[in-house]
C-alpha cells in the first residue's frame, strides 16, 4: 500500500493538482482577501477616531482602552460556537452573515453617544465579527494542502498591509469630510466603512464555494486529485491529532499554540491599535491624511515580506526558522521604535516600526500553519477557535496593559508602554523554536516530503 507522501507525490508529478490548486486560489482567494480586509478595517479605524470622540463624546483614556480591548472579550466568547455553526451551515453562507452583521455593527458606531455606547458596540462587534478569521482558516486547510497552506494564508493575510495601506489614507480622508456634511469627520468615517462590510458579505454569496466537489470552475480530473490529496492529509492528520471537541479543547499542542499566538496579538494590536497615534507623535502632526499616508508605509513593506516569505516557508526546519526570526524581529524593532519615540528620532521611529509590522504579518501564517497540520473535522473547528479566540485576547491585554504602564511610568513618547509589547514577542520566539524538540509527527514528514507547489 502507498504511503501517504507517495499518494501526494504520484499526483504532484502531473499538472493536474497544481491547476486545481491554482484555479481555486484565483476563484476563492480575491472574495476572502476583500472579507478580512474590511474586518480588519473596521476592528482597527477606531484609532483614528480616539482624540474626536474624547472632543465630541467624552469618551476618556481609559474607556477608550477599555472599548479597543473587549472587542476580544465578545469575539472570544463566540469563536468556537461560530467555528461549529460554520461547519453545520457551510462557509460560503456563514462567513457572510459574519461580514453583514459586523457590518451592521460598525456603521452604528456613527451614532455613539457617550462611553457606555461605545464600549457595548465594541463588545457587540467583537461577537459578530466572531468567527470570521478562524473560520477562514478552517476553510482554507479543507481546500488546500499543507506545502502551499502558507502561501495560500500568506495571501488571505495580505488584507492586512492592504487594509491599512489603503484604509489609513482612507480614514483619515473620511474624517476630513466632516466639515462638508452634517455628521462629524469620524461619523462619516465608521458608518462608510460599516457598510462596506455588509456589500462584501452579500458578495461573499456569490463567490464562495464550500468545497472542491461544489465547484464548476475544475474539471472531473481536477476534483478528484484536489479531493484524494485532501483526504490523504485530513487521514495522517487525524492519525497524528486530537478526534473530537472535548479532545482537542484538552491537547496541550493545542495550548501550547494558543499562548503563542496571545503573544503575537499583543504585539500586533499594541502596535496597530496606536499605530496612528505613534506616528502622529514621531512627525508632530495632528491625525489626518498626512499621517494616514505615513502609517501605510509600514504594511506596505509588509504586504512584500508576508508574500514572499510564506513562499519561502515550505518545510517544517523552514517554517521553524522564518517564525523564530520573525518573532525576534518583531520585539526588536517594537524596542527600536519605543527608542526612537523617546530621543525624538521620527526617520529611525517609522523604519522600526515598519520593520516590527513586516515581521509580524509574515509570522502569522507561518504560525497557523502548525495547528492546521494536526487538526482536522470537528477538532479543527474547536481547536483552532480555541486558539484564536483566548489567543486574540492579547488584543485586550495589549491596550490596557499599555495604557496603564504608560500611566505608572509617564514619558512624553510613552515608551515603556511600548516596551512591553516587545517582550511577549521574544517569549513567542522562544515558544516557536522549541518546536524543535517536539516528538516528529506524520504530518511533518509528510511536509517535509511532499513535492506539492514545487
Amino acid at each position: 500500500m502507498s504511503s501517504p507522501a507517495q499518494v501526494i507525490d504520484v499526483l504532484s508529478t502531473s499538472p493536474v493538482l497544481k491547476t486545481a490548486i491554482k484555479k481555486a486560489a484565483k476563484h476563492l482567494m480575491p472574495m476572502l482577501i476583500i472579507l478580512y480586509f474590511v474586518a480588519f478595517l473596521d476592528r482597527t479605524n477606531v484609532g483614528f477616531a480616539e482624540a474626536a470622540l474624547k472632543v465630541d463624546r467624552g469618551v476618556s483614556d481609559g474607556a477608550f482602552a477599555l472599548g479597543a480591548g473587549i472587542f476580544f472579550i465578545g469575539y472570544a466568547l463566540f469563536e468556537i460556537p461560530s467555528n461549529l455553526l460554520l461547519k453545520r451551515f457551510g462557509a460560503k453562507f456563514w462567513l457572510a452573515r459574519i461580514a453583514v452583521t459586523w457590518g451592521l455593527t460598525a456603521s452604528a458606531f456613527a451614532f455613539v453617544t457617550d462611553e457606555t455606547m461605545f464600549i457595548v458596540l465594541r463588545f457587540l462587534l467583537g461577537v459578530t465579527e466572531a468567527g470570521l478569521f478562524p473560520g477562514v482558516i478552517m476553510y482554507l486547510a479543507a481546500w488546500f494542502p499543507n506545502k502551499v497552506r502558507v502561501q495560500m494564508f500568506a495571501l488571505f493575510y495580505l488584507a492586512q498591509p492592504f487594509s491599512q495601506m489603503l484604509g489609513a489614507p482612507l480614514s483619515g480622508g473620511l474624517i476630513a469630510l466632516g466639515g462638508a456634511t452634517a455628521w462629524h469627520g469620524w461619523q462619516v468615517m465608521f458608518f462608510v466603512e460599516g457598510m462596506l462590510a455588509v456589500v462584501a458579505g452579500v458578495a461573499a454569496l456569490y463567490f464562495l464555494i464550500n468545497s472542491p466537489q461544489d465547484a464548476k470552475f475544475l474539471n472531473a480530473e481536477e476534483k478528484e486529485a484536489l479531493e484524494t490529496v485532501m483526504a490523504t492529509e485530513d487521514a495522517v492528520r487525524t492519525e497524528d491529532g486530537p478526534n473530537g471537541i472535548w479532545a482537542a479543547m484538552a491537547n496541550w499542542k493545542v495550548w501550547y499554540f494558543t499562548v503563542i499566538y496571545f503573544c503575537l496579538q499583543i504585539a500586533v494590536y499594541g502596535t496597530t491599535f496606536y499605530l496612528p497615534q505613534q506616528v502622529a507623535s514621531l512627525l508632530g502632526k495632528k491625525v489626518g491624511w498626512e499621517v494616514g499616508v505615513v502609517s501605510a508605509i509600514p504594511w506596505l513593506v509588509g504586504l512584500f515580506v508576508c508574500y514572499f516569505a510564506g513562499r519561502a516557508a515550505n518545510t517544517v526546519l523552514r517554517r521553524r526558522n522564518w517564525g523564530t526570526l520573525c518573532y525576534l524581529s518583531t520585539g526588536v524593532f517594537i524596542l527600536g521604535s519605543a527608542w526612537a519615540g523617546a530621543n525624538g528620532q521620527p526617520i529611525l521611529g517609522i523604519a522600526c516600526i515598519t520593520l516590527a509590522v513586516a515581521s509580524f504579518l509574515t509570522v502569522g501564517p507561518i504560525t497557523w500553519a502548525y495547528p492546521t497540520a494536526f487538526l482536522t473535522g470537528s477538532a479543527a473547528a474547536a481547536g483552532i477557535g480555541l486558539i484564536n479566540s483566548l489567543g486574540n485576547l492579547g488584543g485586550f491585554v495589549a491596550p490596557i496593559m499599555r495604557t496603564n504602564i504608560n500611566a505608572g511610568v509617564p514619558t512624553p513618547s510613552g515608551a515603556w508602554g511600548v516596551v512591553s509589547l516587545g517582550v511577549f514577542a521574544f517569549l513567542a520566539a522562544a515558544m516557536l523554536f522549541s518546536t524543535k524538540f517536539f516528538k516528529g509527527a506524520k504530518s511533518d514528514r509528510l511536509l517535509d516530503n511532499s513535492t506539492v507547489g514545487h
